[in-house]
């Protein structure tokens, strides 16, 4: 049986939740985004990319192409809370699901799908569904595999459902310009275009395959399989991944010590969750630094014991950075994964690490509700916030 693969794309994430914060902005461009020389848009409106703005746009040159155009520097717990809403509703549905960013994920639907008597039914609910509990639009790509899933989800947005199968490759992917080709990156762009490659046809009947090796280099056959609707990537889910990871990028580049010990910890924690989701706890934990020049720290540390807690995290984390960090150079993207895990006799025997701390924080929520009803919803309040920080 062919797999029925759906890439499922929130449009234009970040400008969408923050027009759910404020309705005024609707049908505004606005983009979100830092407000200095060096910043960069990070999402842009419907609105605003008629006039030619796009993310990776510095913020200075999307200014000159609309003179009205709102800068918001983004709330981003606001933006996690309504990824982790999507997500939920997605593995309502399957659980075989591979979360691509904070706005997207595949979903493998080959068994859900035969519930329906029309198969893009499913497709529209979901679409739906998300909209009505969230706000948010969505488009979904639907194909037999994760290339061509993703194609069709960026060929009408928003609120776009498209079906992309391989026989359907040469009369509609073809004809599409080089760039919009996923896995071909801005550079490699203009090296296929001195070949007189201008078209995702072009490269798929290009003659010389070493030229082609000299830009893809050994993933050459695998580019050229894709041109022909051809990927065999299955979806990776979490709990069979080598790696479970964290990161984060920054609109405004940081250099402060302070700001970024805050970010490693609110990292931690959401990389702890993630990790308990997954019954996981590792030996290995890396941590990612990217400067503002976009050079990349790799380092790393294995560990006597597994960890998976967040204060662990953060501790580890800490030391790898305060180890590696060209004090005082601007960091643009932080990132935690933790690998190298514990073998399953060792969860098992240690499962009590993930299921006591569920029964401490139900008793303790209890005592705070408890509270709540002795001294009042002001303290009840604070008590919460303090138990929230401490997670």
């Amino acid at each position: 049986m062919a797999r029925v693969i759906f890439h499922i794309d929130l449009n234009a994430f970040f400008a969408n939740a923050e027009v759910l914060l404020d309705p005024t902005l609707k049908g505004k461009p606005l983009v979100v985004s830092g407000h200095t020389r060096r910043s960069v848009v990070s999402t842009a409106s419907y609105e605003a990319r008629k006039f030619g703005i796009h993310s990776a746009m510095p913020i200075t040159e999307a200014e000159k192409l609309c003179r009205n155009l709102i800068i918001i520097e983004g709330h981003y717990h606001w933006y996690h809370e309504l990824s982790e809403q999507f997500m939920k509703i997605i593995r309502s549905y399957t659980d075989l699901v591979e979360q691509a960013s904070i706005d997207e994920c595949y979903a493998d639907v080959t068994e859900v799908i035969m519930r329906y008597e029309k198969p893009l039914d499913l497709a529209w609910q979901i679409q739906q569904r998300v909209l009505k509990e969230t706000g948010l639009s969505c488009s979904i790509g639907v194909g037999p595999n994760m290339f061509l899933a993703k194609m069709a989800s960026d060929m009408k947005k928003p609120m776009g459902i498209t079906v992309l199968r391989i026989r359907d490759v040469e009369a509609k992917m073809w004809p599409l310009p080089i760039s919009e080709m996923r896995g071909v990156g801005r550079k490699t762009v203009p090296l296929l275009e001195d070949l007189g490659i201008f078209t995702i046809g072009d490269l798929a009947n290009y003659k010389d395959r070493n030229e082609l090796q000299m830009i893809f280099g050994r993933n050459t056959d695998e580019v050229i399989a894709r041109t022909h609707g051809h990927d065999s990537r299955q979806i990776t889910l979490e709990y069979d991944a080598k790696s479970i990871g964290v990161s984060e990028t920054m609109l405004e580049d940081i250099t402060d010590y302070d700001e970024i010990r805050g970010l490693l910890r609110a990292l931690s924690r959401k990389l702890s969750s993630r990790l308990k989701n997954a019954r996981k706890a590792g030996h290995r934990i890396q941590l990612r630094i990217c400067y503002y020049n976009f050079r990349n720290a790799d380092r790393s540390m294995s560990l006597d014991q597994p960890i998976w807690r967040a204060d662990d995290l953060f501790v580890n984390a800490l030391t790898l950075f305060d180890d590696n960090w060209d004090e005082g150079e601007a960091v643009r993207l932080l990132g935690i994964s933790v690998s190298d895990f514990a073998n399953e006799d060792y969860l098992t025997s240690q499962i009590n690490l993930f299921d006591q701390k569920d029964a401490d924080e139900q008793e303790l929520r209890s005592v705070l509700r408890d509270l709540n009803r002795q001294v009042g919803t002001k303290a009840f309040v604070r008590a919460s916030t303090l138990l929230k920080e401490k997670e």
